[in-house]
């Protein structure tokens, strides 16, 4: 990076100056990828999987969508019964020494209940095993087990991610690290290993969609990682645009390819040969898994009529026929300016061998469509 970042004090003025722009039009090819939270899946005769064979599935989830082509395989990490995978970067590691090609990387690192430097660590040791085709997306983490499992107060929440995130982004430079903050020990002329052979761990920030959020993004040259998994996507069009905006206030250069101004999308979704099968298919495991979730976090009951609009052109699931889906990422790409589309393909406990023939799809009929589509 050409220009260093400003002090986390220096946008504290920006958050109204940088409203505005418009999205900026990038012809760069369109990345597609897949994320996966390793749900705890049913087999097919609807009993659940234990946590070993689901964590084996994920690998077989990762080698498949390497051999069809896609370009990178998100594993988010939970801390909680309905999901198998806590330690992402080791089932990475385990798809890793069975790929060539796929980018492999976190879908998201809970950064606020880690440690910078474990996690520098961790995935600078991924991208040596594979080749160097590890990434890491950080975020502050929807799901809030991990911080009393590794004793964190919920009421430094923000302060936890602002303070790891300056310090992450310290050690991206690979070189020895002065740092000081209020809720981890500083470091001192501090070197860390192992470096990458890039020089540099390709970093992006999750964004669940606050102003805040997108301009601490930009504050630090990162590319943004727009989770859109309730709504309608056009919704986050002015985050995108408050993002370009405010990089440039802060100085960062024009977009390039792994750096400042590269935006994201993660969005549910399932695909099948028919509209029809491909709703039929998730919809009582896409219900199950949000009345779970909800229930803890006061949400009502999910209704096929809501799952219906979510799934039609509006919302934000991309659930349909490999032309439907397609022709959705290419509408929300363009409306956004994204340079990257990640379908989060897991939903509950709908059956490995569906994932899989959904990951087929994706990878063979949806990218090549949706790339002809954005390219027309």
């Amino acid at each position: 990076m050409s220009t260093p970042p400003p002090s986390p004090a220096a946008h504290a003025d920006h958050g109204d100056a940088v409203v505005g722009a418009s999205v900026s039009e990038r012809p760069r090819r369109l990345e597609l990828g897949l994320d996966t939270f390793g749900d705890v899946t049913h087999a097919d005769d609807g009993t659940p999987k234990a946590y070993p064979e689901v964590l084996r599935d994920v690998v077989e989830e990762g080698v498949l969508a390497d051999r069809v082509g896609l370009d990178f395989f998100g594993v988010g990490e939970h801390h909680r019964e309905d999901f198998a995978v806590s330690a992402p970067d080791v089932v990475l590691a385990a798809i890793a020494g069975r790929t060539s090609r796929i980018r492999l990387g976190s879908a998201v690192t809970v950064l606020s209940s880690d440690d910078p430097v474990r996690v520098y660590e961790r995935f600078a040791t991924l991208d040596g095993v594979s080749g160097g085709r590890a990434e890491v997306i950080l975020g502050r983490g929807s799901f809030v087990e991990s911080f009393a499992l590794f004793g964190f107060d919920l009421d430094d929440y923000a302060v936890l991610f602002e303070e790891k995130l300056e310090l992450f982004d310290a050690l991206r430079h690979e070189k020895p690290v002065s740092w000081m903050g209020t809720k981890r020990a500083a470091l001192k002329n501090q070197p860390v290993f192992p470096r990458t052979a890039g020089g540099s761990l390709p970093t992006w920030v999750g964004v669940g969609g606050s102003p805040e959020s997108v301009v601490r993004t930009a504050r630090y040259g990162l590319p943004m990682m727009l989770a859109i998994i309730g709504g309608e996507p056009a919704r986050f069009a002015p985050y995108v645009d408050l993002y370009h905006r405010a990089l440039a206030e802060f100085g960062w250069p024009a977009a390039a390819d792994g750096g400042p101004g590269r935006v994201g999308i993660h969005s549910p979704g399932h695909v099948a040969e028919t509209d029809e099968q491909a709703r039929d298919e998730v919809y009582e495991h896409f219900r199950a898994m949000n009345d779970r979730i909800g229930a803890e976090r006061g949400w009502p009951p999910y209704s096929r009529g809501r799952f219906e609009h979510d799934a039609g052109p509006e919302g934000s699931l991309y659930v349909g026929s490999p032309e439907t889906v397609a022709q959705k990422i290419a509408r929300t790409v363009r409306m956004l300016g994204a340079d990257r589309f990640d379908l989060k393909y897991s939903s509950g406990t709908l059956p490995h061998t569906t994932l899989l023939r959904s990951i087929e799809l994706y990878g063979t009929e949806v990218a090549p469509r949706a790339r002809e589509l954005l390219a027309d």
